[in-house]
């Protein structure tokens, strides 16, 4: 049996998931949408042998205070991540390319459609990122008045899910026989119908993208409510979690895992990546003063706005911003996204913090996740104690700032990890299920 190894990803986002980081001056203006930008850290990611580069993704415009958004261009100027990842696939040949599509907001068969043909046009490498969207002006632009609320959507993303694994299962693998002999393109043994009807989509099928190459597309599921996780552990290949506490992380790893027998499912078919937001430099000084340089440039409006949308959209502007936030301002629920809701929450009843100590943590590690700054050894320590302790499979690296923030992960980071035996030091194969280590699937049966 080979030795367990990490399985790393990295979130790229904007120029930096930081609300500072486009002012960071290490950062270009305007990289975001740069094609060149883009290439350049396809490469760095590549050339580390991380796993895959992921692309997070919104259909709405950031929206909300003027003096908030005009200061945090975080969904404000942005590409499509589908085709951005298409034009990635041409200049590499081993790194995952992952992005996100809304299942509230695209159809089953267009999302079929799209992540086979990235899959067909990187040889493989292919991952969607299944989300519910939490974001209420997103309704707006698809002709809705409103938001579903969280159950509905979770019901909705299930059936959706499976349609699309469904539509993924119309071809098998040598359906495409090409006999230009018998004058015979395809065998007809070898296709599926889905013929779906159910209660939101009715799709008959086939797809008309031959099966992927690496049997379908890795599924990636980031939610941490109930609903969220008895989908992932159904369906999904990847899951994101977000728990800033080992024991907490460690906690849902093995509820996550032990749900999966019940689907007929073994535990090692499911990847856990917990979030981690690496500050990284050759010391532990160096990597604190990088941190403090990214934070030191946060207007407090900006501040307000990401806890905000974290909180379900009250209004925190009247607020002192360094008195502790009170409990009656918070609403008893939120349809915004549950672990980040939840995770504030914690952090203003156990621990009484203020506002601006709020966004501080929050800009650091969105949604009170895993941040940490230091060196490489630093950081090395704290993910080898997380993945040994069983805490994670391997990280979601949520880079701060680019290029510089994995130009450092890559520098100082990786060559800990590898030294110990804990990553890899070439690619096992050429689809992103070689290095995730996951089988090709049976095929899907609809519920």
């Amino acid at each position: 049996m080979k030795p367990r190894v990490m399985h790393i990803g990295a979130l790229l986002s904007h120029v930096g998931i930081h609300p500072a980081a486009w002012l960071h001056p290490g950062t270009p203006l305007g990289g975001e949408v740069d094609l060149s930008f883009w290439i350049d850290l396809a490469r760095i990611a590549e050339q580390a042998r991380l796993d895959f580069i992921f692309r997070a993704d919104s259909p709405a415009s950031r929206d909300g205070d003027i003096e908030a958004i005009t200061r945090y261009p975080g969904h404000i100027a942005d590409l499509e991540p589908v085709t951005l990842m298409s034009a990635l696939a041409a200049v590499t040949k081993h790194i995952g390319l992952a992005s996100t599509a809304s299942t509230s907001f695209y159809e089953p068969y267009n999302v079929a459609r799209l992540f086979a043909t990235l899959d067909h046009l990187s040889g493989g490498r292919a991952g969607w990122n299944v989300v519910t969207s939490s974001a209420p002006l997103a309704a707006l632009n698809f002709s809705r008045k409103d938001h579903e609320d969280h159950a509905r959507r979770y019901a909705r993303a299930n059936e959706f899910v499976d349609v699309v694994l469904g539509l993924w299962d119309s071809w098998d693998q040598d359906a495409f026989i090409r006999d230009r002999a018998n004058g015979r393109f395809f065998d007809p043994s070898k296709r599926r119908v889905l013929d779906h009807k159910g209660e939101f989509y009715q799709v008959r099928g086939p797809l008309d993208v031959p099966r992927s190459p690496q049997g379908r597309p890795i599924v990636i599921n980031a939610g941490g409510s109930e609903a969220g996780m008895e989908m992932a552990a159904r369906t999904a290949d990847v899951v994101f979690s977000v728990d800033r506490n080992i024991d907490k992380a460690k906690a849902f790893y093995a509820d996550l895992k032990g749900r999966m027998g019940k689907y007929g499912r073994r535990p090692e078919e499911l990847k856990i990546l917990c979030a981690l937001n690496p500050f990284v430099g050759a010391s532990d000084a160096e990597g604190q003063e990088k941190l403090d340089l990214l934070q030191s440039m946060i207007h407090p409006a900006v501040g307000r706005e990401i806890l905000s949308v974290d909180l379900g959209g009250i209004d925190l502007r009247d607020l002192p911003l360094d008195e502790p936030i009170p409990e009656s301002v918070l609403p008893p629920s939120s349809n915004a996204t549950k672990s980040y809701f939840d995770n504030m929450v914690w952090a203003i009843r156990e621990q009484g913090l203020t506002v601006r100590q709020l966004y501080l943590a929050c800009a650091a590690s969105r949604g009170g996740m895993n941040a940490i700054a230091g060196s490489g050894e630093t950081i090395a320590n704290r993910m080898a104690q997380w993945f040994n302790e069983g805490a994670a499979d391997g990280f979601m690296v949520r880079v701060s700032h680019l290029p510089g923030g994995l130009a450092d992960f890559a520098r100082h980071v990786l060559p800990v990890l590898q030294e110990r035996k804990l990553f890899r030091t070439e690619y096992s194969g050429p689809t992103l299920r070689d290095q995730l280590g996951l089988a090709e699937p049976a095929r899907h049966r609809v519920s």
